[in-house]
């Protein structure tokens, strides 16, 4: 089984800087990590390249320091790893940023399943991996919790949703995006760590892709983003309920009737 499994770098704090222009977020200068939410689909990929043999490779697009999130992967067990890096890349929206990804993905070739995040914490648009399904035209499942079943041809999978879950069969190849109930992220061995730091990561850049570059970076991008604000900051009051257990239910149980909550 051939894996790819999509990562992201993203900022390391919930102080991001926005540019003014671009109405984008400042990533030059700022600590990075490997999205939260990818570390759960390295380790789904990486049990299922355990289970069922094959290779398993991280992807990513991002400036050059994003290397560090694939070693990252390759640490916890990811047999290898691609970067697309380009200044023609830069400022890409969801859109054209599963393009790029759908691109790449063509170019390694024979993948049977692609695996992402649920989301990226800087965004939380939790489109791309959907936007990775339609650029190659494949099934799709979102928000998986479990992968009940695979086979050479097919997967089934349980995703969650707001009233319990389904349970989705599809053919391969297909993208899955996975939740955190999916398994336990395992933490990289000083083996692991090694022979990540030796690992040679090719960079790819749009002509080694065949990326269209109208459609990458700002100008390919569909969407513009008007303006952005911080939220309102909240009113907050505190009030001491007193007297008897019953009594300060019953008092709290009023104050949040007023306050609409219940």
């Amino acid at each position: 089984m051939k894996i790819v499994v999509c990562i992201k770098q993203v900022p390391a704090t919930n102080d991001a800087k926005i540019d003014p222009e671009t109405k984008r977020i400042v990533r030059e200068g700022m600590k990075a990590i490997l999205n939260p939410f990818d570390t759960y689909a390295v380790e789904e990929g990486v049990q299922l390249r355990d289970k069922f043999g094959g290779e398993v490779i991280a992807l990513s697009m991002g400036p050059p320091k994003a290397e560090a999130s694939l070693r990252e992967a390759i640490s916890v067990g990811v047999d290898r790893a691609i970067l697309l890096s380009d200044r023609a890349f830069g400022g890409s929206d969801t859109w054209a940023t599963s393009y790029a990804l759908a691109k790449a993905i063509k170019k390694i070739g024979d993948i049977d399943l692609v695996i992402c995040g649920k989301q990226a914490i800087d965004g939380d648009t939790a489109q791309v991996g959907p936007g990775i399904a339609a650029h190659l035209d494949w099934l799709q499942a979102t928000y998986v919790m479990a992968v009940e079943e695979i086979s050479s041809s097919s997967i089934r999978v349980k995703r969650m949703h707001e009233d319990g879950y389904d349970i989705c069969e599809m053919s391969l190849p297909a993208v899955i995006t996975v939740v955190k109930d999916i398994n336990i992220p395992r933490v990289p061995s000083l083996k692991g760590r090694l022979a990540s730091n030796k690992c040679e990561i090719p960079v790819w850049k749009p002509d080694d892709i065949g990326a269209d570059t109208s459609k990458i970076g700002l100008n390919g991008s569909p969407t513009r983003v008007v303006k952005i604000q911080p939220p309102p900051p909240r009113h907050t009051s505190t009030k001491k309920i007193e007297g008897s257990s019953i009594e300060c239910a019953q008092t709290l149980l009023r104050e949040l009737r007023l306050r609409s909550i219940v």
